[in-house]
């Protein structure tokens, strides 16, 4: 057969598919010794497998591709190409020694270049030898002059090799090419900072300032580089002369008020940022920045009504119509306990900004209570048209539902909810679950709610509030009160100081028979819910004293969950009325 024929022949197994790429080499390596195989053909199937690596490569089969090159580079050991594309493969593997010994082979092949080189230096830059790369990178900047980013890359791994006189001296050569721009101005200044030499620093922004006086951009610099290295004063001259030159430049006034802001100079401070907030050129997110950085000042939540409620006042009227002011002034008024007005500024936000979701789910939970659930069901079913398939939206309509009484549609939006949410998130997932359980404990259907609880809690078995609203389902119904002990416990183990397991615990411990524990436990409570203590625990408390035979207490604490507000359900106007125990 002749060599053209083989090769051919080769060829079209390769395409086919009957041959992998390495077994064509073989066969090439076995063809009889009488066949004078030429150079040409050699090269012509060594081509076709250096194209199969790429296209392995291509494909993300790195492994493939490694093999087929490296039987390439043991056949032709003389084509720097192979060895500069198995130095990628290994690197992109982390192979940093394989990557480093296969580009020195493709570098003492073509020592000329570069891409081999830059190969080198950044594995050489991996390992952290940065000198040996600067040097390598030189030796580009040498060879390649019309390349303007070798001085600059150079001087990054000599400025990370501590070789700090080096990297000013690359720096330098960038300028020279580069102008003066002011990113290589600013790299050299971080060079003499790091030289501690902060006055070398300043100057460099010296010079730009005289360069272009009315930038205020350059005086915030100087001034931060002075205030970070604990020259306040000199920060102070440098804010001074800025505001005679540009009084109402925002980089300026923003600087000024951080300088007043660690000097502890809260006068100074709350004036130079009202007077940001009334500039109209000064963009809504910067003025919310720095009203953020004012309230972490503030004591507390009560200073903060007082103090920080004016100036969010000059940002909303300044920008009435941007929706992130206005869902940030919403949480500020929530803080300070305005839910009417918070709810108001969020219908706003959602109003100029309707597809934000954060607005909305900000705002059906600021409708949650009970007395709320008419606002829930309309605002969760709004946003269901606007996103159908975000399973918080269902899961608040579900508690709509819920805190209506309305346990089918609460039940129905809760599975939906369930169904939608990713699985990953397990606190939300499980929150869920413990809020299906609930609707279906309202609704009687006993079963079900408590093979929920169990599903909530394979998901999140420390989840405390699950842990008591279940075993308070169960004391309630009597049943299962050891294991309703057992969770009682472990969520007060969670939690010790919450008032409502407290409770709980307590009432387990009546349903058990073991009234004077139980008594301790919601007394307990009740101090700790002081003037929030609501009608249920007073019942309890009635229902424990008339067990212990106390029975003017008894009926002195179901008077007082009488006043509080406590229904039919509770049986109080028999127990008032009867001096008796119904339950």
């Amino acid at each position: 057969m002749s060599l053209q024929r083989v090769v051919v022949f080769l060829t079209v197994l390769l395409i086919s598919g009957v041959f992998s790429p390495a077994d064509a080499l073989c066969q090439i390596e076995g063809i009889d010794s009488n066949i004078d195989m030429t150079k040409a053909g050699r090269n012509a199937l060594s081509d076709q497998l250096f194209f199969d690596a790429m296209k392995a490569k291509m494909h993300d089969d790195d492994k493939k591709a490694t093999e087929i090159l490296e039987k390439y580079a043991a056949a032709r050991p003389d084509v720097p190409a192979v060895w500069y594309e198995l130095s990628k493969l290994s690197y992109g593997n982390r192979k940093i020694e394989k990557a480093e010994e296969y580009v020195k082979k493709a570098i003492a092949l073509n020592p000329s270049n570069k891409w081999y080189k830059e190969q080198y230096a950044s594995l050489l830059a991996d390992r952290g030898a940065y000198k040996e790369a600067g040097d390598v990178v030189v030796e580009l900047s040498v060879s390649n002059p019309d390349d303007l980013s070798y001085p600059l890359i150079a001087a990054d791994y000599f400025s990370k090799a501590k070789k700090f006189d080096e990297a000013l001296k690359y720096l330098d050569k960038a300028l020279v090419s580069h102008g003066n721009d002011e990113e290589i101005l600013m790299r050299k200044m971080q060079v003499y900072l790091s030289m501690n030499d902060l006055d070398k620093a300043a100057q460099i922004v010296k010079d730009l300032i005289a360069k272009d006086p009315k930038n205020g951009k350059f005086y915030r610099m100087l001034g931060d580089l002075y205030e970070s290295n604990k020259q306040a004063k000199k920060a102070q001259e440098v804010y001074e002369m800025g505001r005679k030159i540009i009084p109402d430049d925002i980089f300026i006034q923003v600087g000024t008020a951080d300088h007043y802001l660690k000097a502890g100079d809260t006068a100074s401070y709350i004036n130079c940022i009202g007077k940001i907030f009334e500039n109209k050129t000064v963009e809504a997110e910067t003025k919310l920045e720095l009203f953020n950085e004012y309230i972490q000042t503030l004591p507390n939540d009560s200073v903060m009504g007082v103090k920080g409620l004016p100036l969010m006042w000059k940002i909303v009227n300044q920008h009435e119509d941007n929706a992130q002011v206005q869902f940030v002034y919403s949480s500020f008024l929530y803080v300070n306990n305005k839910p009417d007005s918070a709810a108001a500024a969020l219908k706003r936000s959602i109003q100029i900004k309707p597809n934000n979701f954060n607005s909305w789910e900000r705002l059906m939970g600021g409708y949650s209570d009970k007395k709320d659930a008419d606002s829930l069901i309309k605002y969760s079913e709004k946003a269901m048209r606007l996103f159908p398939n975000i399973a918080k939206v269902h899961y608040y309509n579900s508690i709509g539902y819920m805190n209506k009484k309305d346990y089918a549609r609460a039940i129905i939006a809760g599975k939906r909810a369930i169904d939608m949410q990713p699985e990953n998130d397990k606190a939300v997932l499980g929150a869920m679950y413990s809020l299906l359980a609930d609707e279906y404990n309202l609704n009687k259907q006993y079963d079900l709610s408590d093979k929920t609880f169990d599903k909530a809690l394979s998901i999140d078995p420390g989840n405390a509030s699950v842990l008591n609203n279940y075993s308070y389902y169960l004391s309630v119904r009597g049943v299962r009160l050891d294991e309703a002990e057992k969770m009682s416990k472990k969520s007060l183990e969670l939690r010790p100081d919450e008032a409502t397991f407290l409770d709980t615990y307590g009432w387990i411990l009546y349903k058990q028979g073991n009234y004077l524990k139980a008594k301790d436990m919601v007394e307990r409570a009740v101090r700790l819910m002081g003037d929030r203590a609501d009608a249920t625990l007073f019942d309890h408390l009635g229902n424990i004293c008339y067990q212990l035979n106390e029975k003017e207490k008894a009926i002195e604490y179901w008077k007082k969950a009488k006043a509080m507000g406590g229904g039919e359900e509770l049986f109080l106007d028999k127990k008032i009325s009867e001096g008796k125990l119904y339950e």
